[in-house]
């Protein structure tokens, strides 16, 4: 089962087409806005699979630590929510 990354604009605009690749080939979806990955777009049955598979989750997770992105500059700063 394959993953792709694809634009927000692009998969708004290629819905339906996105839909039918999910479900008829059980690809995963990662939607980015302005470069960083937002959203995984994936059938119910890849979700009850991932849930059930602890390999599969783990190969999930480590596609979305890659994606995700890495501040090079600066620290991180705990925010106070309020």
């Amino acid at each position: 089962m394959a993953t792709k990354s694809i634009s927000s604009t692009k998969a708004q605009n290629n819905f339906g087409r996105v839909l039918d690749d999910v479900t008829q080939n059980h690809t995963r979806y990662i939607v980015e806005r302005r470069g960083l990955p937002q959203v995984m777009i994936l059938s119910v049955g890849d979700l009850n699979d991932l849930l059930g598979n602890e390999a599969e989750r783990e190969r999930i997770h480590k596609v979305l630590r890659e994606l995700g992105p890495e501040y090079q500059l600066g620290r991180v700063l705990k925010v106070r929510s309020e």
